[in-house]
């Protein structure tokens, strides 16, 4: 059987990454459908209630070392941490979409991979074989193609140009995030199932806390609950096959991999929204479809 550099068999870690891109692309093509009806801070309050129920769940299912014991402390911090940051850039990012062009805030919040690559070089000293540097330039040059979109509307209507410090610092913290993830589980008591809580963790005292002060508003109807609950389940599910994925193949790879769940949506798109995909689509698709064999060589 195929394996990575550090002789973990390739399915182990290439499974959960692709069931990943499977719920996240299926999920966000559920938000675009549905966000008319569901603000986006609410999305990120039963996005907290969704993680919580898939997470703890998988906590209290799996074995795993005592959350709170003193050897595991350090694991404990980080992984909060890493979530944290992935929280402010779920915030930042829902600023920056309130303020800026989402046709260009799309486009950068998409190249996180590319950074998360360079910090996984720099600090954790990742190293790739060439085949495998070419297949995630791929990836994540299909992911920036798929989210810019040369005819969206570049305007907002305001002269306020806080988005782009924002949507840059979401991009960052996603990177970050990604990169302490695989960090974390190089200290003592490191296990999926306590990065699992750490998510939940930190995505409470983040977008908890961000959707109870701005997504409380307004009716909660079972309508709404289900709308939101659904493909916030399958969100959650998403980053729990990333925490899996993390734990055994290159964040290097692993990042870009899940960044390419837009083509599940894409497809979404087209066939449950009947939504026209382009040309430069079916490119990018293409694009993040040869990346995705080459990582698996």
């Amino acid at each position: 059987m195929n394996t990575t550099t550090n002789g973990v068999p390739l399915l182990v870690w290439l499974t959960p990454a692709l069931v990943a891109v499977f719920l996240y692309g299926t999920g966000q093509g559920l938000v675009k459908k549905w966000i008319g009806e569901v603000p986006p801070a609410r999305f990120c309050l039963y996005y907290v209630l969704a993680t919580a129920i898939v997470n703890l769940g998988f906590f209290f299912t799996q074995a795993h070392p005592p959350l709170l014991a003193a050897e595991g402390r350090g694991f404990l911090a980080s992984g909060v941490l890493a979530y944290l940051f992935d929280g402010a850039a779920w915030i930042l990012y829902f600023q920056s979409i309130v303020l800026g062009p989402i046709a260009i805030v799309g486009t950068v919040s998409a190249a996180y991979p590319a950074l998360t690559v360079v910090f996984a070089r720099i600090f954790l000293g990742e190293q790739l074989s060439p085949l495998q540097y070419v297949a995630i330039t791929l990836v994540i040059a299909g992911c920036l193609g798929l989210s810019y979109s040369p005819g969206a509307d570049t305007t907002t209507g305001t002269t306020n140009r806080r988005w782009i410090p924002l949507s840059l610092l979401a991009l960052v913290c996603w990177a970050t995030s990604n990169t302490i993830i695989k960090y974390s589980y190089s200290l003592p008591g490191a296990s999926e199932a306590n990065l699992a809580a750490c998510s939940s963790i930190g995505g409470a005292m983040t977008l908890g806390v961000f959707g109870l002060l701005w997504g409380r508003k307004g009716a909660h109807s079972v309508r709404q609950w289900f709308r939101s609950f659904v493909p916030m389940g399958m969100m959650a599910g998403g980053s729990l096959g990333l925490i899996i994925a993390a734990r055994y193949g290159p964040i290097s790879i692993v990042t870009p991999l899940i960044g390419a769940y837009p083509v599940v949506t894409l497809i979404f798109s087209r066939v449950i929204l009947k939504e026209t995909i382009t040309r430069t689509q079916y490119g990018c698709i293409g694009s993040i479809i040869c990346g995705i064999l080459l990582c698996s060589m």
